[in-house]
């Protein structure tokens, strides 16, 4: 039995007609009928019976429509999700992000990339940029959005999709948050809070790097790993904190995020999807394509 004989089955079936269910199938009226009979043949029953009006189905026939119906719909569904998926259409994306992805970022692709992709069944991770990376090298991760640059070699493709430079994360009560614009320089003398070298280095090292420009090293009171933590260290008073600009979308009342200018404010990071091209789906390159489309200039 194949999917063309139960097609010829219920074509008939629902008919009650050769000649009519033989138009519809666009095929002539004896190889249907023999169709049928191989078919009657194989199962060991009876489908149809001749009667005085005309084709009917026999009780057997009757019982088996239902289970007909929904072996061919699956049949279909089979061919049209296996189409769609190598188009990158349907199946599962597993995208990595870190957390402050979600400011700005995946706000802005996750709505399109969603409304186009419908039947992709999206599997999300939140991490570090460092354990993002290794999952994409292993596999576990179709792609990540992750902080750029990075500081240790890799095999992964970056695409830059969002860049940014630091503002200063201060408590409202410190002495410069009335300023405008700081110095970077005039930071000198404070407390930090910092991006941990071992899980975020990326961000550590290009922290550093600015402050090194401006010509000192930072005192360094607290590390932590999300944006989100160093902010609400700073807030509680532990120090000052260079952090992404987007932060500042979620300022508080008792935080101040400003510009720097002068040496060390130009430092430029960001955040890259990253991935394998040797391994890369179709589905995540319909994502890389709507990020491209989007925010890559």
């Amino acid at each position: 039995m194949d999917s063309r004989q139960l097609r010829h089955f219920v074509a008939v079936a629902e008919t009650l007609n050769y000649h009519r269910a033989a138009e519809q199938l666009h095929m002539s009226q004896p190889p249907l009928s023999a169709s049928i009979r191989k078919l009657e043949e194989q199962l060991g029953v009876q489908l149809f019976e001749r009667t005085r009006r005309g084709t009917a189905l026999t009780a057997a026939g009757t019982a088996a429509l239902e289970d007909a119906r929904r072996a061919l719909f699956h049949t279909e569904q089979f061919g049209r999700v296996a189409a769609a998926t190598a188009r990158g259409e349907a199946g599962s994306l597993r995208i990595g992000f870190v957390g402050s992805a979600t400011y700005a970022l995946m706000p802005q692709v996750m709505p399109v990339f969603r409304a186009r992709y419908p039947e992709v069944q999206l599997v999300l991770a939140e991490s570090t940029t460092r354990r993002l990376l290794e999952d994409v090298q292993q596999g576990l991760l179709d792609a990540a959005l992750l902080r750029f640059p990075l500081v240790r070699a890799h095999g992964a493709q970056l695409l830059p999709v969002e860049r940014d430079r630091f503002v200063a994360a201060l408590p409202v009560t410190h002495r410069l948050a009335r300023r405008r614009r700081i110095a970077l320089e005039e930071l000198r003398d404070e407390p930090f809070v910092i991006f941990g070298a071992e899980a975020v280095p990326g961000l550590h090292a290009m922290a550093l790097l600015a402050c090194q420009t401006a010509g000192f090293v930072p005192r360094v009171q607290q590390e932590a790993v999300q944006v989100q933590t160093v902010v609400s260290l700073v807030e509680s008073g532990l120090g000052v904190a260079l952090v992404p600009s987007v932060a500042a979308r979620h300022a508080t009342r008792s935080l101040a995020f400003r510009p720097l200018h002068g040496p060390g404010a130009d430092t430029e990071i960001g955040i890259a999807l990253a991935w394998r091209a040797e391994r890369e789906t179709p589905a995540a390159r319909r994502f890389r394509e709507t990020l491209q489309g989007l925010v890559v200039a």
